[in-house]
């Protein structure tokens, strides 16, 4: 017969040290369940409702999702995401690489370069929406100063609908100093000994790049990739503080969609539908993003 093994109860150590722990998480534990996981289930039950945040909720079943299937305007919200997203993240992610490539070099002032461009990463969203807006501005803006330099006599950037996603696409270029640090530290993770054996072996440096730096460097751009989907599809200050969705819905992004609904229409029943229906886009993404990169991306040790 099996030994049985008392279980020794907890001394009075530990119990003090378990509840010094939870005392000391609570604060966080508090805080996830009352501004987190407590307003999604609430925003959940809204779903079904339809409220004007004045009087009661009133149940109306699938009402908020009959309502999304014939909206025009989720529609080009939606493809107004899409195309900041798939086209603005990848111009994004090279530029970063680019400059962390750079800025990997040898340099004179290497450190101070790689504080300017990080920079604007750390300026307030509002701050840099207005300084942008400024930049834009159709008749004494710095772009079209410098056009008019070269006779173009300017661009209307967000008074046309066909230039404004492409304005915003090349302003979300003005935070890209988070990407290119991580890409930094990854590049500087790359043994030496690798890059010296291939060029020893007559490897170009394109060559050394493309076949030593790019494969070991792979999960720091599955990171980045994962990380700016899933940002950009969240793109809300800028549209808000510098078009309010115009000209003519073009900058009108998901998150402001759903915005407009929840504190300018009353409409938070359908403002919370929208807000699931994007999460549910965004798990989707995300998780299409992990069943390719894990067929992609090299990890050091991975059999």
């Amino acid at each position: 017969m099996a030994a049985i093994v008392k279980r020794r109860r907890p001394s009075g150590v530990q119990l003090a040290e378990w509840r010094d722990g939870w005392l000391f998480a609570s604060p966080f534990l508090l805080g996830v369940l009352f501004f987190w996981v407590g307003p999604m289930l609430y925003s959940l039950f809204l779903v079904t409702q339809d409220w004007d945040m004045l009087g009661a909720p009133q149940y109306i079943g699938l009402g908020n999702i009959r309502h999304i299937l014939e909206d025009e305007l989720v529609k080009k919200s939606l493809g107004n995401t899409a195309y900041y997203t798939f086209i603005g993240v990848p111009i994004q992610l090279l530029i970063a690489l680019l400059l962390a490539i750079a800025l990997n070099q040898d340099l004179r002032g290497r450190s101070f370069y790689r504080t300017v461009f990080y920079l604007p990463a750390i300026t307030p969203a509002v701050a840099s929406a207005v300084v942008w807006n400024q930049i834009f501005n159709a008749d004494f803006g710095v772009l079209n100063n410098i056009l008019r330099l070269f006779g173009h006599p300017g661009i209307k950037w967000l008074f046309e609908p066909s230039v404004a996603k492409p304005a915003f696409i090349l302003m979300s270029l003005w935070g890209i100093g988070p990407q290119m640090v991580i890409f930094l530290a990854g590049l500087q993770n790359v043994p030496a000994e690798l890059l010296e054996a291939a060029q020893i072996d007559g490897a170009t440096s394109w060559q050394r790049f493309w076949s030593v730096s790019l494969p070991i460097l792979s999960p720091v751009l599955f990171f980045n990739f994962v990380i700016g989907i899933i940002g950009s599809f969240q793109v809300f200050t800028n549209a808000f503080v510098m078009t309010n969705g115009g000209p003519q819905n073009a900058t009108l992004f998901m998150v402001l969609y759903i915005y407009l609904n929840a504190f300018r229409f009353f409409r938070m029943g359908y403002a919370a539908t929208l807000a699931w229906m994007l999460f549910w886009i965004i798990m989707f993404f995300t998780f299409l993003q992990f069943r390719i990169g894990n067929r992609l991306v090299y990890y050091e040790g991975k059999v």
